[in-house]
């Protein structure tokens, strides 16, 4: 942890403003004390793996600061000889012996810096500081991990990574570091635009600070520019905690301000972390699903033990609360029925097949990610027990962390569903695993099917016994519609409307994330209005003033459903489709949603206006087929890798236009 203290008086502050640019990922504050005007700017680039905090003022000499450093209580280490004005602290946790180190250099422009014994870093009468702060572990990840090697996750050095990203870092000006920083970041986050309702501006919210339009909206006011910001905030969120080479986003991020934070801050295998991944690739950021795709790599070697020790199964499975050390195994409690989830694994892969869906690279479908797919659904084939009648039912299974432990819950046959039909079409395209393709079409096939209870609804279980007035935040047997593809309006309306009867029972409010993954399900099931209900309600009432997804407590998968949630409303292509405006709200009269990703590797821009598509356009970066759908008007055509190509909705009528 780090303070530094300014020797200013807070009381004696005014014009105070702090803003965080989702543009640039740069944070900026200002104020105002005793006639002097104070700036002080904050980034953290990834190109550099630095964190860059500036502090200046309209007039020389104003910057006298001691910043310090709080190690982790739960490690022990020391501070290391450093040159004067920057410090270098190297530990190790006591638990499992991780090696650490935070290095933190201060280059003032006048005045003068120097560290005392303590570590603490003195700044005095300078113009202008810049603070660089480095950090690394000795943690390396391993998809061949050695078990009885308990260094198998180590291999970086983290003094020396530390010691080279400083190194460059301080050759450079703060205004060098802000532009590569800038050009890293931007290059994601400026691919999608969203914009609702330009026309109706809203004069009321200038001037509002984030907070109060957050307060101002939980009064039904509307605000459809917080509604365009609280959308790209997820893409934000999700570049700056997830990017290639780092760890997965965790069920805080990345941010989390203590040794230990709610449910261990892990790796929630149940929804929670495969949530966070939902927009990566439809808001066209699949490079920040690479951290799940290596995680998932981590999973197989101890996920193919867990398999055989306790399934008796091949291929390979993890259970609901994983970690970067391989742990696959179910949690042990006296209470299995909340945490056994033996289908987690396959529920992971499944993230695997999307990415190549949607970026059609055979090249990772080859060499990595089908053997991901194909081992977690040789898993799923062994793990259902086969009936007298010759079909196939999960068993033991759940509804995770809701209801009894089911010979057939109907999340399980989703799941299984979904990973057998990614892991055939898989084996189709690489023209492999004939014989073993012919035996997942075939249990695929005999699955008990899909059950419609005495209410109308969805069964949760191989038992009719839901409650209508249940109204648990786990929704977890419309798997099938979200995020799988089983269940649709247009190809099983008798289930999408069973499903439609689910969602009416368990209410629109719940748990932030909950409601992120309900606003998913309604726009999967094309009604407008009722998911612009789900988005409204997680806004109001499952999110911080900050804009973070809260559980209560902050988690942030919310965040990350959210923002799904509204693409799933402007555009879907699970279904062999682009399917545009699917689940347009009423509220939503014009807008444009740009640079947005449908499977098949096409981006699509989309335009509307008078509640009424006015055109789009389809970049194909591979080439191949396009099916696209509006209201009940079908166009399909070839297209040419490189290409861009128009399309217009005049007079009731979808065309091409040449």
């Amino acid at each position: 942890m780090f303070d530094i203290e300014t020797g200013l008086n807070d009381k004696e502050t005014t014009n105070y403003e702090r803003t965080l640019s989702l543009d640039s990922a740069l944070v900026n504050v200002a104020f105002t004390q005793n006639g002097v005007a104070y700036k002080r700017q904050f980034f953290t680039s990834f190109p550099n793996q630095v964190m860059v905090v500036r502090f200046s003022a309209s007039e020389k000499g104003k910057q006298n600061l001691v910043l310090k450093y709080t190690p982790n209580p739960l490690s022990t280490g020391s501070f290391k000889k450093s040159a004067s004005g920057s410090f270098c602290y190297a530990a190790q946790l006591d638990n499992n012996k991780m090696q650490y180190v935070v290095r933190t250099q201060a280059l003032a422009q006048g005045g003068k810096t120097w560290t005392d014994k303590e570590g603490r870093i003195h700044v005095e009468g300078a113009d202008e500081v810049m603070f660089l702060i480095t950090a690394d572990t000795d943690y390396k990840m391993n998809f061949d991990p050695d078990f009885k090697d308990p260094k198998t996750y180590v291999g970086v050095k983290p003094l020396k990574t530390t010691d080279e990203w400083m190194k460059t870092a301080s050759k450079m000006s703060f205004d060098e570091l802000l532009q590569k920083h800038y050009q890293d970041y931007a290059a994601l986050f400026g691919r999608t635009s969203f914009e609702v309702n330009p026309s109706y501006g809203n004069s009321e919210t200038e001037g509002l600070s984030t907070p109060e339009r957050i307060q101002r909206y939980r009064t039904g006011a509307p605000d459809y520019g917080l509604e365009s910001l609280y959308y790209q905030f997820g893409r934000y969120l999700l570049i700056s905690s997830s990017r290639p080479g780092n760890m997965p986003a965790n069920l805080q991020g990345m941010w989390h301000n203590n040794i230990d934070g709610p449910w261990r801050v892990d790796y929630h295998n149940n929804i929670n972390l495969q949530m966070n991944y939902w927009p990566a690739c439809p808001t066209n950021l699949a490079e920040c699903e690479w951290p799940l795709i290596d995680f998932i790599r981590t999973q197989v070697k101890s996920g193919a033990r867990t398999a055989k020790s306790y399934f008796g199964a091949r291929g390979w499975t993890t259970s609901i609360s994983s970690n970067i050390f391989g742990f696959t195994t179910p949690l042990s409690d006296k209470d299995m029925s909340w945490n056994f989830s033996p289908v987690a694994g396959p529920w992971l892969a499944t993230h695997v097949w999307d990415y190549y869906d949607y970026t059609r690279d055979k090249e990772f479908l080859e060499t990595i990610g089908y053997d991901l797919i194909k081992g977690a659904a040789d898993f799923s084939v062994d793990y259902l027990w086969c009936r007298p009648d010759s079909t196939y039912t999960a068993a033991p299974s759940t509804s995770p962390e809701h209801g009894p432990i089911d010979e057939g819950a109907t999340f399980s046959h989703a799941v299984i569903r979904e990973i057998l039909s990614d892991a055939i079409e898989a084996s189709k395209i690489l023209q492999k695993d004939e014989a073993k393709r012919a035996e997942w079409e075939k249990v695929m096939q005999k699955i008990t099917p899909y059950q419609i209870g005495r209410y109308g609804q969805l069964m949760e279980w191989s038992k009719d016994i839901d409650n209508p007035y249940d109204e648990h935040r786990h929704v977890n047997h419309l798997f099938g519609l979200h995020p799988g593809h089983t269940i649709s309006p247009i190809t099983t309306p008798k289930l999408a409307r069973a499903a439609r009867v689910v969602l009416e029972h368990r209410g629109d409010g719940a748990t932030g994330w909950s409601m992120g993954w309900k606003l998913n399900q309604w726009a999967r099931l094309h009604d407008g209005n009722r998911s612009y209900k789900l988005f409204g309600n997680l806004l109001k009432n499952g999110t911080n003033a900050n804009l973070w997804d809260s559980h209560p407590p902050f988690q942030i998968d919310g965040n990350f459903g959210g923002t799904a949630g509204v693409t799933e409303m402007l555009m879907q292509s699970h279904m062999g489709f682009i399917h545009l405006l699917p689940t347009l709200p009423d509220v939503w009269h014009e807008g444009k949603l740009t640079g947005v990703c449908a499977r098949g590797n096409f981006v699509v821009d989309i335009y509307w206006k008078d509640n009424n598509l006015t055109h789009a356009e389809i970049y194909a970066r591979s080439g191949g087929p396009c099916h696209v759908r509006y209201k009940n008007q079908n166009l399909q055509f070839d297209t040419e890798k490189g290409k861009r190509y128009k399309l217009e909705y005049r007079n009731g009528n979808l065309k091409k236009v040449d």
